[in-house]
């Protein structure tokens, strides 16, 4: 007899995802996606143009058998702007095996993701790091890069809440995007931005940049210069020149990050190059995620 998928809310997910657990997952995973071990189509995206949001389905096939949907209102101002469940089921026979809250996921799977990044890709000695953006990305990519660098300086800008952020998170608040980013080694661009909001004459020698937003065709978060100035790395070359405006605008081919992983790409090539890991967020991540979850034994 077929026993019922079991159900898992956000704080259940809360319980069991570990951020130490979730990156190296999440580098096998994308090692995995590029050597073409994961079945992955594009993401569909429907607008719900009514409401200003977006419902994405991402499913994917490898290790794990599932599918996420997801939605994405970015005016979403008292309740988060993306929610999301994940369904996974048995590779071998398609039997439901566990549907559970994928918000949490989502916004952990992207900070550790981002992390896979940066132990590939910062320089090792780095001394600041600059978040701009205070939401939920940011706290989840503060939590996961302390994991892979060690920062003596952390700085967090954004239109609004930065203040609070920093005070929460005991780090300095800047006054502006331009005061942030200033000699920073590892930045985050994580904000809601539709328009460019990282500007290339800013960047110092060697900076390392994740930017994880703007992951629409006409949406930008980066400047030109900061494109013309960086080798990229994305998760799927697919995923990113379909999806991302900053990709398209730059006009050259991206990396993957799971060729870094592999060996079959270089990482960081001098001191002085700057490195961008574009993030739109892939199945496989959230698949793979999902799945460990339910591998972990349960909390008593």
């Amino acid at each position: 007899m077929q026993s019922s998928p079991m159900i898992l809310a956000e704080e259940e997910v809360r319980k069991l995802l570990r951020m130490e657990d979730l990156i190296p997952a999440m580098a096998d995973a994308l090692r995995d996606l590029s050597a073409g071990a994961v079945l992955q189509p594009l993401r569909t995206v429907l607008p719900v143009s009514e409401h200003g949001g977006f419902l994405g389905v991402m499913p994917a096939c490898g290790q794990a058998l599932g599918a996420k949907l997801v939605t994405f209102y970015p005016e979403n101002k008292d309740v988060p702007t993306h929610h999301a469940m994940i369904l996974l089921f048995r590779p071998e026979t398609g039997e439901p095996l566990a549907v559970m809250d994928g918000r949490l996921i989502t916004e952990m799977r992207t900070a550790a993701v981002s992390a896979v990044a940066t132990k590939l890709l910062a320089r090792t000695e780095t001394k600041a790091l600059t978040i701009l953006g205070s939401g939920v990305q940011a706290r989840s990519h503060l939590e996961a890069l302390r994991l892979v660098r060690e920062f003596t300086e952390v700085r967090v800008w954004s239109p609004r809440n930065a203040e609070r952020f920093a005070r929460e998170f005991k780090v300095h608040a800047a006054a502006s995007a331009e005061e942030a980013v200033g000699g920073a080694d590892v930045i985050v661009v994580a904000t809601s931005a539709t328009t460019p909001i990282l500007r290339g004459e800013w960047l110092a020698p060697g900076a390392h940049i994740n930017a994880v937003g703007a992951t629409r065709p006409n949406w930008r978060e980066l400047d030109d210069e900061v494109l013309r100035q960086a080798t990229i790395y994305v998760e799927s070359r697919e995923a990113a020149l379909k999806e991302s405006g900053d990709v398209i605008a730059a006009g050259k081919e991206p990396i993957e990050i799971g060729e870094v992983i592999a060996g079959k790409q270089a990482g960081r090539i001098s001191a002085d190059q700057i490195t961008l890991f574009k993030s739109v967020g892939v199945a496989a991540e959230d698949i793979a995620a999902a799945e460990l979850v339910l591998k972990q034994p349960p909390q008593l």
